[in-house]
């Protein structure tokens, strides 16, 4: 099965909050956002154009989708798709969620990357 990542056209930023931070409410009524939480920290991954008084932030981060659902018996797919990208150098954040996996690669890299994925025979579709 070949498999189809997206890139989704906006920029993303990485925050970093106090665990005892509320999750900004503006983040809520975003399109896309992603939470993650424990108990040292709180990571909230939102939209570049909203501005957040986070601890720290990391920017200009683009997103790539890989095209799903993915069954949870389907394995590897981060594994294969950061090690491609792990070859040329690139770091990523990656993100799961119930259906599918999202790797954010910095703005700079995104064209290594899919050219880098494209090589790997994957396909890339340039935006949603």
């Amino acid at each position: 099965m070949r498999m189809t990542l997206a890139v989704h056209p906006e920029l993303y930023t990485i925050h970093s909050f106090s665990p005892q931070e509320p999750v900004p409410a503006e983040v809520l009524h975003q399109e896309m956002f992603f939470i993650g939480k424990t108990k040292e920290e709180l990571s909230v991954v939102a939209p570049a154009n909203i501005v957040l008084n986070s601890l720290e932030q990391e920017d200009n981060w683009r997103c790539l989708e890989v095209l799903g659902p993915l069954g949870f018996s389907m394995t590897g797919i981060m594994s294969r798709v950061s090690g491609v990208l792990a070859n040329e150098n690139i770091s990523i954040f990656a993100i799961s969620t119930f259906d599918t996996d999202y790797i954010l690669v910095k703005k700079d890299k995104l064209e290594q990357a899919t050219k880098a994925l494209k090589k790997s025979g994957y396909q890339i579709n340039q935006s949603l």
